[in-house]
C-alpha cells in the first residue's frame, strides 16, 4: 500500500530499492485560451552544493538519458490530459555516480508566458514513485504519493519533489515549490547554462 504524503514530509526510501519509476500527472482546467497544455518533466542531479556538476545531469525533452544511465526520461507527453502518468522517469540508484547528492523532480509549462498559461490552471497534479524489480520492469509496486493539493496562481515552474542522499540512505522530500520564470528560472536556480 502506497504511503501518501503532505507537503514538507520526508521519507527514507527502502534500502532495497535500486529501480525505481518516477510517475507524474495532472489535469488542466477548461480554458479559452486555445493552445494545448505542454507540461513537462525535468530532472536535475545535483552535487553537494546543490547545483549541477554537468550538463548531462539535466535530463529532459531534449536530453531523454542522463549521465551514466542513472536517469532515463521516457518521453514527452505534449499534451497531459490522459488516465496515469502524463510523464514518467526511471531511476537506476546502482547507475548514480557517488558525487550526485540529490536528484530534483521539476515540472514546467512548456511557452507559458506565450500561452498566457500557469499552474493555477492545472489540478489533480501528482508524483508518485514505484518500486521497480529491476531494470525491464516497467510498472513496480507503487510505494509513496505525493498530491500537490496547493494553487499556484501565477507560478510556471514547479520543484515537485527531491530524492536526496542523506548518510547513505536516499530518502523523498514533498517539496512544492513554485517559480516564476518557467524552465529557465529553475535552471538558473540549479547552476545550469540557459
Amino acid at each position: 500500500m502506497a504511503i501518501n504524503l503532505q507537503k514538507g514530509q520526508r521519507i527514507s526510501l527502502e534500502k532495497s530499492m535500486t529501480h525505481a519509476l518516477i510517475g507524474l500527472g495532472w489535469d488542466t482546467n477548461k480554458y479559452d485560451g486555445g493552445a494545448d497544455f505542454d507540461l513537462d518533466a525535468s530532472v536535475f542531479l545535483l552535487g553537494e552544493n546543490d547545483k549541477l556538476l554537468r550538463d548531462e545531469d539535466f535530463v529532459f525533452y531534449n536530453n531523454l538519458n542522463g549521465r551514466d544511465g542513472a536517469v532515463v526520461h521516457m518521453g514527452d507527453n505534449l499534451t497531459g490530459g490522459s488516465d496515469g502518468d502524463d510523464e514518467q522517469i526511471k531511476i537506476d540508484f546502482t547507475k548514480l555516480p557517488p558525487e550526485i547528492k540529490k536528484i530534483a523532480i521539476c515540472v514546467t509549462i512548456y511557452d507559458a508566458d506565450l500561452r498566457r498559461q500557469n499552474f493555477g490552471q492545472v489540478s489533480n497534479a501528482y508524483i508518485k514513485v514505484s518500486r521497480l524489480s529491476s531494470e525491464n520492469d516497467e510498472v513496480g509496486e507503487t510505494v509513496l504519493r505525493f498530491d500537490l493539493e496547493e494553487e499556484f496562481s501565477i507560478e510556471t515552474a514547479l520543484v515537485v519533489a527531491e530524492i536526496y542522499n542523506k548518510n547513505g540512505e536516499w530518502k523523498f522530500n514533498a517539496v512544492a515549490a513554485g517559480y516564476q520564470g518557467g524552465l529557465a528560472a529553475i535552471c538558473r536556480s540549479f547552476g545550469a547554462n540557459v
